[in-house]
């Protein structure tokens, strides 16, 4: 199966910024992880991230039109808590869409517990780090082969 991991909005400074909440690892470090877990299975992935919400959005109708991929892990950042864009965006294609967060966003800020995209997608995990997008993979690989 081939997959698509998409990073939102300050996704880039993982492993800088905020380490008590998002820990040491780098993003680079962190796809490095997802890649490897991939390869074990037999399945291939790629990585996108980008700090501009259309951007994301134009990366998922790729995905869609070119039908490349068989299902997308979305950690979209502080976007999941107001992007309509990127909802309707995950809404509009036929591709899982398993919603990640590296936090538990449910003992953060109100804000936060708040997702608007978490109706349009297959699944959420949050709450385990870096391993979050590894429990998320796995589910939605099981998800798939049913």
């Amino acid at each position: 199966m081939k997959f698509l991991v998409i990073n939102g909005v300050n996704l880039n400074l993982t492993g800088k910024r905020e380490k008590r909440v998002y820990g040491v690892e780098t993003l680079e470090e962190i796809n490095a992880k997802i890649a490897s877990f991939c390869r074990a299975n037999g399945d291939e992935v790629s990585f996108y991230q980008s700090n501009i919400e259309g951007e994301l959005v134009n990366k998922l109708h790729e995905a869609f039109e070119n039908k490349s991929v068989d299902g997308i892990l979305l950690n979209a950042g502080a976007f999941t808590h107001y992007s309509y864009a990127l909802r309707d965006a995950v809404a509009a294609i036929d591709i899982p869409v398993v919603e990640v967060h590296m936090s538990n966003v449910h003992a953060r800020e109100e804000f936060r517990s708040r997702s608007v995209l978490s109706e349009v997608c297959c699944g959420v995990v949050c709450g385990f780090g870096a391993g979050s997008y590894l429990a998320a993979m796995t589910g939605l690989c099981a998800a798939l082969k049913k």
